[in-house]
């Protein structure tokens, strides 16, 4: 057995130190990111009675300007 193989080289040792520290960072925001993923459920929006679901809004106004030649 060579010197070379049984001593832990200074590379080896901060390229596994730097692995288990990616490895808790992940695992630190493994919880946080399924309870983002988990949506609560929405509300229904009710249909209107005489139609009149549709709003100009700023969104609509934009795309409107959009389309004038």
């Amino acid at each position: 057995m060579s010197q070379s193989e049984g001593k832990l080289s200074r590379r080896t040792l901060f390229a596994g130190a730097s692995t288990v520290g990616a490895v808790a960072a992940v695992a630190s925001l493994i919880p946080s990111v399924q309870q983002a993923v988990l949506p609560a459920e929405p509300l229904a929006k009710v249909a209107p009675l005489k139609g009149g679901g549709y709003a100009l809004t700023e969104h609509v106004k934009r795309y409107y300007k959009t389309t004038l030649v």
